[in-house]
């Protein structure tokens, strides 16, 4: 199969991925707390597309490389290599084989390492953790923080299947993203020894979505082919929150995109400071904790993770530029499995939601920022994780039911997603593999030349920033939008009546919609904002973070002091990047009450917080 990937570049790499292309990594991992460290080797399998004299790999300037062997069964010859600068999130090793490797040739590298205080691997002090007790090591892998994990080719371009023999403290247990464990004394590392757990996928993927954790964890089963795993202390809140629900959203996602070849499907629920959602690998999807209500009311986030196992993980952007191909086919599959487990309205809801945190960020960016296009143009030396916002998600989903909207039938298109991802899983693609397979599928539609319709040409679409060119029909969703907007201007001052104001029997969604209506509005006066306190303790008084977000900004904005205390409280229970950024924001915004007591609650609580995350603020404290 050739395919336009397949001379595609990749500037977030230094690996001479065309000369010789990874097939296997072996990983033996001492994990260390004491010293933070992880010591090392990789055992890399190669197979040579052109005659090459070098190997080069992607590594990070805090990992140190200790030796760099040729493998050939019990034969081990020691080579010459080098560490070079590539860029600020990478450095290059650069090994010089023994021999020039002709096309055709697989070969075997052993290097040996040690981590450092990089980006790719996280250590968490106890007081980071949800039990206090014990620290807490994950590697974040996305998306070019695995070169400080372990020397890869670490672009989306290569995938490669893995094993691993990981060596852990007596109290802990290790968890990494594959379908197949196997406990100590079973399976013996490269130098022999047992006295370590081996994981095992036989499924190639790309370096980024290798990840490992380890730390004081327990697991529950949650399902046929899945289980969670959490610290001891929230264990059974966790089972109690995914009991059930995962193996209906994996069920749904089978019948819509073919089957789920992963074998297992875990959650890890991450340590409160852990910066993200979500992360989507293979067998093990690490979350928030934020995600444990009580009530089951995010769980329908999993969703977005699970329909990755089809879109970014089975077929997979070839390079960062292409990001909008993993997520905008997964935020379109995640609705897809929305719409078939909770209806139309609701699915119309979550995704006008999207779309408003999509004006948001373009109205914060200018519609016309080089970001806000689907095919992201990244500069060398310019980290991917950089160019990261709401566009590839939504502007990504608005293109793919673009393309569903010119077939015209659902189910339709749902087939073609089915055997789209049936032709190219385990590979890597560019935009024109993805549209050139659509026009196979739909000959009719390249006929009529759709892809050069004025004010929707493809090339448009791809490579012009701003504003999709078309939306979907989220109208189906008014029922459950209306009453919200109606509530929040009565709730504003705007209007005497609101309609019916128990809000008891609504779904997260339209709360969220509700509370969105209501933090747009100018000012609400602080008689209103206090009946709302004592009428919506659902809201007040939530668990739920997406609900104490929007309430938490909405009592910044207009300088409600005596929600202080619960704007603290949510501030120390969690780090999660999305939740704390933007009530940082508001504060410093706001009065000096407020400035005040965000310089506070942040000296109170950063050292539980992710390093990004506390560079972040320190840039807000800047402004």
């Amino acid at each position: 199969m050739t395919l336009f990937s397949d001379s595609a570049t990749d500037v977030a790499t230094v690996s001479n991925f065309r000369e010789v292309v990874v097939t296997h990594y072996h990983l033996d991992l001492d994990v260390n707390f004491d010293r933070k460290e992880i010591a090392g080797a990789v055992k890399v399998d190669f197979r040579c597309c052109k005659d090459s004299g070098v190997v080069q790999l992607d590594i990070h300037e805090t990992l140190t490389v200790k030796t760099v062997q040729l493998s050939d069964g019990d034969k081990k010859t020691d080579l010459q290599f080098e560490k070079k600068p590539f860029t600020g999130y990478g450095s290059e090793l650069q090994v010089k084989l023994n021999t020039t490797m002709k096309t055709g040739d697989t070969f075997s590298l052993v290097i040996s390492y040690v981590t450092g205080d990089g980006p790719g691997v996280v250590w968490l002090d106890p007081e980071q953790t949800a039990g206090k007790i014990k620290p807490f090591m994950y590697t974040p892998s996305f998306a070019v923080l695995n070169r400080a994990f372990f020397p890869c080719q670490d672009t989306p371009a290569v995938k490669a299947t893995h094993d691993a023999n990981v060596k852990v403290p007596d109290g802990f247990t290790a968890v990494m993203s594959t379908s197949q464990r196997k406990e100590p004394g079973t399976v013996p590392n490269m130098s022999g020894e047992t006295d370590n757990v081996y994981f095992n996928l036989p499924f190639a993927i790309p370096a980024y979505l290798v990840a490992l954790a380890v730390g004081d964890l327990q697991s529950a089963k949650i399902g046929p082919r899945s289980r969670v795993w959490t610290e001891p202390c929230i264990l059974e809140k966790a089972r109690a929150e995914f009991d059930g629900v995962v193996e209906d959203f994996i069920q749904t996602g089978e019948k819509l995109f073919g089957l789920y070849a992963w074998e297992t499907y875990d959650i890890l629920v991450m340590p409160p400071s852990f910066p993200f959602g979500g992360m989507e690998n293979p067998c093990l999807t690490f979350v928030t904790p934020c995600l444990l209500v009580g009530d089951k009311s995010l769980t329908d986030v999993v969703i977005h993770e699970i329909s990755h196992s089809w879109f970014g993980n089975l077929v997979t952007n070839a390079n960062w530029s292409e990001f909008w191909l993993n997520e905008g086919f997964t935020m379109f599959a995640q609705r897809r499995i929305m719409d078939k487990l909770f209806g139309t309205a609701y699915t119309c809801l979550e995704a006008e939601t999207g779309l408003a945190l999509l004006r948001q960020h373009m109205d914060d960016s200018g519609e016309e920022h080089p970001l806000n296009r689907l095919r992201v143009i990244i500069e060398p030396g310019v980290d991917p994780d950089d160019t990261y916002n709401e566009t590839p998600y939504e502007k990504g989903y608005c293109f793919v039911s673009y393309l569903q909207h010119l077939v015209g039938d659902v189910d339709k298109f749902d087939n073609f997603l089915k055997s789209y991802v049936k032709k190219f899983q385990f590979k890597s693609l560019v935009a024109e593999d993805t549209l050139e397979f659509f026009f196979e599928s739909f000959p009719e539609l390249k006929s009529k030349q759709v892809d050069k319709k004025e004010g929707f040409e493809f090339d448009k679409w791809l490579n012009t920033p701003g504003w999709p060119p078309y939306v979907p029909d989220l109208s189906a969703g008014k029922e459950l939008t209306k009453p919200a907007e109606e509530l929040a201007n009565y709730w504003a001052g705007e209007t005497k009546t609101g309609g019916d104001t128990d809000i008891t029997k609504w779904k997260t969604y339209q709360v969220l919609h509700f509370l969105d209506k209501v933090l747009e509005k100018a000012s609400v006066p602080d008689s209103s904002i206090k009946k709302m306190v004592e009428q919506y303790p659902a809201i007040s008084q939530t668990h739920n973070a997406e609900v104490r977000l929007r309430w938490s900004q909405i009592n910044i904005k207009n300088n409600y002091i005596q929600d202080i205390p619960n704007i603290r409280a949510f501030l120390i229970s969690q780090g999660k990047q999305k939740y704390t950024l933007p009530v940082y924001k508001a504060l410093m915004k706001s009065s000096d009450e407020m400035k005040k007591f965000a310089k506070d609650v942040y000296e109170e609580t950063k050292s539980m917080l992710h390093v990004n995350v506390r560079n972040y603020f320190e840039e807000i404290l800047q402004r």
